[in-house]
């Protein structure tokens, strides 16, 4: 805990410089923000919840603007770590919840424009998360956000910016090291009863490794539509093209120390490698029926199609009972959720109600076929789609029923809510050839998850809060593809894990201009679903054991001196099994496969810190900030056998600004680990092969510029 104590050192000295300096100045605005209360907007400052919202102009202010790995690093209790892997997504955790994820972000619940990225069984992904058109992120973070259903440690959410009033364009690039280009053209506007914002980015790399080339093209279009004084429609529509990434793999600890930028032998022998292809729209329908009743109505339907060669042996592919070492993947998914809102007083306050239905639905056509030619022992051909050997149908639902109030006096206010989820997954085999039987099955979970929160508004400038909450987490299609016994069928007796959450905050503006944000978190989640086997490319799961994660958030923020700002975010994290299981993953053979109580899960660092001081210059348009990102060490297993080596990195970025008539133009510099520190940058968790490190890049450049017209 001397961290915290020394960030609260700091924070009381800045504070005390700023009372000094800055106390006449205008206040910064507070933000707003809709996550705690779908539907509703309200100060993240009297919420009853850990709520951060990071800027449009943060996302990109001298920012490559491809990963959300780039603005989570703000936000506490968020641990976003880039993999320098484009084949494989970002391991992105919420308070230690997700960290696991073997594919896709596991444990969060993710939102862009209204529209889910998240899947009815938990899965979700953020590559088509524009960073280009952004106007805000929200991150949500403790016992709310179980209001949001299934897999729901976290919420994260994207919005889209509005267009300005009249007409804009804009065209940008960006180049730097290991070959990294960015392209964005963007087209904007605000005329009559239309508002716009189309952005379309191309963006590749040859990649820190060896073998991790990457490119990707995308497209993020919002336009909302006035169609009557009470009446608005929002259209959103995106698309995403990633083909043929190269897939570097981990690196053992003996293969990261050697040469921290070779792929694993086993990737280039194999070629490993994945293509995605998504195509994704949706429309928000937002009706004002008076003063008090409105109702929203959001649908959307996308497709996204995934091909992944893996690196398997071939002799373990040989059996007619493994899957194969490439992965193709279908899948169209459907959704709608309505909402209504009341807005009226009760007791002497205003009380706002919402209720809804959410209905979606992910239809699945999975294959699976051998990544090689021939004799398995003599192959004509390796890293080729070969014969197939997997044939399945899935389908998940979700129906979900929801009810939010919050109603606020001169003092306190108060905000309650419940959610009921079910989710079934369906599963029909259609590859049943000798020894490898029938895979088809059913399963379905259910919950209901209330939430709580009080608020003490103590002053103008002080809020006190309290908060608890139920939440639940199913497996993923995923995890119950196979049963850890070796035997036909899907794993039904997997259960979904069940949370209970409490949190005690502070929310305080000491002086003008100055923020300070605390967080006291619990959270005991029983039935955690954990890895059992992990071998030959395929991995299952098991409810093993109890755990607990408890920690502590602060964040401060402010300026002084007019010229120079500051911001930091610390987070200290406990997150232990509580219970014993067993492992009988082959990298913990017996005896040495027992996780004890009190081993630290995997994949989480216990400290994490992020710190930037920034210094403007109007009249030359100039801003400059040095950047310091802290990340703890990591265990690499549930056996907590390795841990990654703590690290502490320092970034400079550079950006200066001119305006011309109707242009805007802006360069910028990067830099980023300045003193060109060798460090892991994530661990891929329970590695069967003990491949589990993903290095980071050394000293990198990043060098831009972009031009906006105002028509």
């Amino acid at each position: 805990m001397k961290k915290p104590a020394w960030l609260a050192a700091t924070a009381l000295a800045a504070l005390h410089a700023a009372a000094q300096t800055n106390g006449g100045t205008e206040a910064t605005l507070r933000p707003i923000v809709v996550t705690p209360t779908p539907g509703v907007a309200q100060q993240a400052f009297d919420t009853p919840a850990s709520v951060d919202v990071v800027t449009g102009e943060q996302m990109r202010n001298a920012q490559l603007q491809v990963n959300l790995s780039e603005p989570l690093a703000r936000v506490p209790g968020v641990v976003a770590l880039n993999r320098q892997n484009y084949a494989q997504d970002l391991q992105i955790s919420v308070r230690g919840y997700g960290a696991r994820s073997t594919f896709g972000v596991r444990g969060i619940r993710l939102y862009s424009d209204g529209i889910p990225a998240t899947m009815p069984d938990g899965q979700g992904q953020v590559s088509h998360f524009d960073l280009s058109s952004a106007g805000r992120l929200e991150v949500l973070r403790g016992p709310f956000s179980s209001l949001y259903g299934n897999s729901s440690g976290g919420v994260i959410s994207l919005f889209t910016a509005d267009g300005l009033p009249g007409l804009q364009a804009e065209a940008g690039a960006a180049f730097g090291s290991d070959g990294v280009q960015r392209e964005n053209l963007r087209f904007a506007g605000d005329v009559g009863e239309w508002n716009w914002n189309l952005d379309a980015v191309h963006f590749q790399t040859d990649g820190f490794r060896d073998h991790s080339a990457a490119e990707r093209t995308g497209f993020n279009g919002k336009a909302r539509w006035q169609l009557a004084r009470d009446t608005r429609v929002t259209f959103v529509a995106n698309a995403i093209d990633m083909p043929q990434v190269q897939d570097p793999l981990g690196l053992t600890r003996a293969e990261w120390q050697a040469n921290p930028r070779q792929a694993s032998p086993a990737a280039l022998q194999f070629n490993t490698r994945k293509s995605v292809n998504q195509q994704q729209v949706g429309a928000i329908i937002e009706q004002r029926l008076n003063d008090v009743h409105s109702l929203r109505l959001t649908t959307w339907g996308g497709q996204r199609s995934t091909e992944q060669f893996q690196a398997i042996p071939t002799a373990v592919q040989a059996p007619i009972t493994h899957p194969g070492g490439v992965i193709a993947l279908d899948r169209d998914y459907r959704g709608v959720d309505g909402q209504w809102i009341a807005k009226t007083r009760a007791f002497g306050g205003p009380l706002t109600l919402t209720a809804g239905i959410l209905s979606d639905e992910l239809q699945e056509h999975r294959q699976g076929f051998q990544n090689f030619w021939g004799p398995p022992a003599t192959p004509s051909a390796v890293g080729v789609m070969g014969v197939r050997r997997r044939d399945e149908d899935n389908r998940v639902r979700s129906f979900d029923q929801y009810a939010q109030a919050a109603w606020e006096s001169e003092r306190f206010s108060l905000t309650a809510g419940v959610r009921h989820s079910e989710v079934k997954f369906d599963s029909t085999d259609h590859f049943i050839v000798g020894a490898n039987g029938n895979d088809s099955g059913s399963v379905q979970y259910s919950a209901t998850t209330p939430a709580l929160g009080l608020v003490w508004h103590v002053n103008d400038r002080l809020n006190v809060y309290g908060s608890a909450g139920r939440g639940f987490e199913t497996p993923t299609s995923n995890e119950l593809a196979y049963r850890p016994d070796g035997q036909s069928g899907l794993n039904l007796n997997l259960q979904a894990a069940t949370s209970r959450q409490w949190e005690l905050g502070v929310k305080a503006e000491p002086v003008t201009d100055w923020r300070v944000n605390a967080a006291l978190f619990e959270a005991r989640t029983a039935n955690e679903i954990v890895v059992a086997t992990n071998s030959g490319g395929r991995s299952t799961f098991q409810n093993a054991s109890d755990t607990l994660r408890r920690g502590l958030e602060l964040a401060l923020t402010g300026r002084w001196a007019q010229a120079w700002s500051t911001y930091a975010a610390y987070t200290w994290l406990d997150a232990t099994y509580r219970t014993p299981f067993t492992c009988v993953s082959t990298a913990c053979p017996p005896p040495n496969n027992q996780v004890a109580s009190g081993n630290r899960m995997p994949g989480i660092p216990q400290s994490t810190a992020y710190a930037e001081v920034a210094w403007t210059h109007q009249p030359w348009g100039l801003e400059t900030a040095l950047e310091m990102r802290y990340i703890g060490r990591m265990a690499v297993d549930d056996l907590n056998s390795d841990f990654t080596p703590a690290a502490t990195v320092f970034n400079l970025r550079l950006s200066v600004t001119q305006k011309r008539d109707r242009w805007t133009f802006r360069e910028f510099l990067r830099v980023d680990n300045l003193a060109d520190r060798n460090y892991v940058g994530s661990v891929i968790v329970n590695e069967g092969n003990r491949r589990y490190f993903e290095s980071a890049p050394g000293r990198t450049f990043l060098l831009g510029a972009n031009a906006v017209y105002a028509f």
